[in-house]
């Protein structure tokens, strides 16, 4: 525990400027981003006596080893400097808002040549127009079920449109009327493209002038006694109105705005907002934060902006945010809202009518989020604690690993021989700093002398990076890049756990010894057992079947192995991609695809003469001759055999595609992520795959 009064600024030293300021702890690792509009007053508050402090404001100075700060010219600027700190530092000691699902949006690909209607998830993507987000997936396919009827857009994917277009069919729903089909030129890329954009002015709320200017037409059909189009253009207005019943009217004056409402109590805090266009509810989303710093309710709105509008421009920002509580400093924010928009926002607390009245449904969502989220986390927590001290226990460590790693090696009989370590912190998987490993030292199947090698270079990188920071040598921390990001290897682990035996712990505790290190403990989990091995002992640590701490080293273990594997098989799948055309210099996938489609395979390629190769367009009589060489070096292909009947098929090169896969070679990849099909047993396949 540091005293604060060792790295507090000497007076006068920091401006009475606004600005964003950072906590580091020993490490060097940023725990803490705040912005102020005085930077003097702001941090003079840390700095005083520690009883005076909140609990969580106390243990984070504490925590701290250095402050340092960046003045700014105006507290527009602080905020979206904070924002863009947070994002890249995620301190811990920072409000951070974690989605309690990965929520679906309606997606309308305008950035394609035929736009496309789909259900997408995350990042959002430039030149795509999205709606929602919805509650389930399930909701966004049946409104556009409903809608394809009106605005038939392509809803199918990139391989099922090329397939069309070249067989010269259309998809079920291009014959059911469902999809305008461009895919067969049944409506030109313009006309196809101004559905699309028709699609998106109706689920952006447009939808009364889209109605009646159809109602209009059936009318028109019925006097002109066309009374199959206006029966049809019926059905269309039936559909429409069925659409928009499924989100009701929650505002009579069609309104654009985000309503946000919280609910919190001293430990932690849940978020609802309620996505409002033309007056109508079009999507829904909550999130919960640990309340690790003193904040207020305006403390905890202006994080839930920054986390809702960080990553968004133009018309994704409402024209009308209301909220439960304004930030202490509404001016900033409401500017910094507005740049995003382009244009005026408004943000203020609703206090009569109907948006009050809607503001108190949030509220309630949001008191249900939160209870429902204690119920599923309360013995989340205690389990996970429960666990790491009975593995201290058991291990006989000073303290409960905070950090543990393990490591695991995977193979395929000897071949594509890797190793991965996995990270949990707090008994939490930390998947940003999952590592892999190539085995470099030798060829063959080794798991201890492989363990040995991988232990070695992570440590020595380790090493390396406290010896290039001076902290061995004169008590100086460096874990971390100047910036305050972690360095890859730099932050150690309380204990390492092996998957293996014996033989795998000793190989590791070795390693570790050969590079001087004491501090860190090593364990090892048994397959066969469960049982828990250390160094130097004859006979295992036994937990008990019903421990948390097992299960919680058993959920590392298994972590590790199944990042292990997935690694493992893309390095088979790459190597049985190859092909001999990889080694011609400066022949891409374009040129190698055109070689393919030319000649219908390799062997008929290897078999062609120069001239008969330049005839290929795009291929030079330089690139034709590498090509000869390259095929007349690498020995052909050998003969797939059919595992069924044992005949031998001569001529798999014949289906080789433009990477050089044949069918035999995809039917080793066609079983579950690349496992090898055979006639064994599942049980044997996974014998034969580490």
């Amino acid at each position: 525990m540091a005293d604060p009064s060792s790295y507090r600024p000497k007076p006068g030293q920091i401006p009475d400027s606004p600005g964003v300021y950072k906590f580091r702890d020993e490490h060097r690792r940023v725990i803490y981003v705040g912005k102020a509009k005085s930077l003097r007053q702001r941090l003079a508050s840390y700095f005083q006596d520690l009883s005076g402090l909140h609990p969580r404001t106390r243990t984070m100075v504490t925590t701290a080893a250095s402050v340092e700060w960046t003045v700014v010219s105006t507290e527009v600027e602080a905020l979206q400097l904070e924002y863009s700190w947070i994002k890249e530092f995620d301190p811990r000691f920072n409000v951070k808002y974690r989605d309690d699902k990965s929520y679906p949006y309606l997606a309308v690909t305008m950035n394609e040549q035929f736009p496309r209607v789909q259900v997408m998830r995350g990042q959002k993507k430039k030149g795509v127009r999205y709606f929602g987000p919805y509650g389930h997936a399930w909701a966004i396919r049946d409104t556009v079920d409903l809608l394809l009827r009106v605005f038939p857009v392509r809803t199918c994917s990139a391989g099922v449109f090329k397939n069309a277009a070249r067989t010269g069919r259309p998809c079920l729903l291009g014959y059911i009327g469902k999809c305008s089909a461009p895919c067969v030129e049944r409506v030109s890329p313009e006309e196809h493209r101004e559905l699309a954009e028709e699609f998106c002015d109706f689920m952006a709320g447009r939808t009364g002038t889209y109605i009646r200017r159809l109602e209009s037409r059936m009318t028109d059909a019925a006097e002109e006694m066309e009374y199959e189009r206006a029966a049809r253009l019926r059905d269309d207005i039936e559909a429409l109105k069925k659409a928009m019943e499924k989100s009701a009217v929650v505002l009579a004056d069609a309104t654009d705005a985000d309503l946000i409402a919280l609910a919190e109590d001293e430990l932690e805090a849940a978020v609802q907002i309620f996505h409002v266009r033309g007056g109508r509810v079009r999507g829904q989303r909550g999130w919960v934060t640990d309340k690790v710093e003193a904040v207020t309710t305006g403390d905890l709105v202006e994080h839930a902006l920054q986390q809702l509008y960080g990553e968004e421009t133009g018309d994704s920002v409402p024209k009308e945010v209301l909220v439960p509580a304004l930030p202490e400093l509404v001016e900033p924010v409401q500017e910094w809202l507005a740049e995003r928009r382009g244009s005026n926002v408004s943000l203020r607390i609703p206090q009569r009518g109907d948006k009050k009245a809607l503001m108190e449904t949030v509220q309630r969502n949001a008191l249900q989020a939160l209870g429902l989220h204690k119920t599923k986390r309360a013995s989340d927590l205690t389990t996970r604690s429960r666990a790491l001290e009975e593995i201290a226990e058991a291990l006989d460590l000073d303290s409960a690993p905070l950090r543990i790693e393990c490591y695991d090696i995977s193979h395929l009989q000897g071949d594509d021989v890797v190793a991965s370590m996995v990270v949990f912190e707090d008994g939490l998987a930390r998947k940003s700093e999952y590592r892999r490993f190539q085995i470099k030292g030798f060829e063959g199947q080794d798991d201890v002398r492989s363990m040995h090698e991988v232990i070695t270079r992570r440590f020595r990188r380790y090493i390396a990076e406290k010896e290039k920071t001076g902290e061995w040598a004169d008590g100086e921390t460096g874990l971390t890049e100047e910036d305050g990001r972690p360095k890859r290897f730099a932050y150690p682990p309380q204990l390492v756990v092996v998957d293996g035996g014996q033989p795998q712990v000793a190989a590791a505790k070795r390693a570790l010894d050969e590079l001087g290190i004491d501090d860190i403990a090593v364990c090892g989990l048994a397959k066969r057992l469960e049982e828990v091995w250390v160094p130097g002992e004859d006979d295992p640590v036994v937990l008990p079947r019903t421990s948390e701490g097992l299960y919680l080293l058993q959920r590392v273990r298994d972590e590790a192995h199944r990042f292990a594997i997935t690694y493992q098989r893309a390095k088979r799948a790459r190597r049985f991609r190859a092909s001999p055309l990889d080694d011609v210099p400066g022949l891409g996938e374009t040129r190698k695809q055109a070689l393919i489609k030319h000649f219908g395979s390799v062997k008929k390629l290897r078999s062609a003469t120069i001239d008969q190769i330049c005839e290929v367009p795009g291929i030079g009589r330089k690139t034709a001759e590498a090509i000869t060489v390259a095929l007349a070096q690498a020995a052909p292909a050998a003969p797939a055999v059919n595992t069924a009947t044992g005949e031998i098929m001569e001529d798999t090169e014949d289906t080789a595609d433009a990477t050089g896969t044949t069918d035999a070679e995809s039917e080793t990849t066609a079983g579950s992520a690349g496992e090898p099909v055979s006639a064994g047993s599942s049980d044997e396949r996974r014998g034969q795959e580490r």
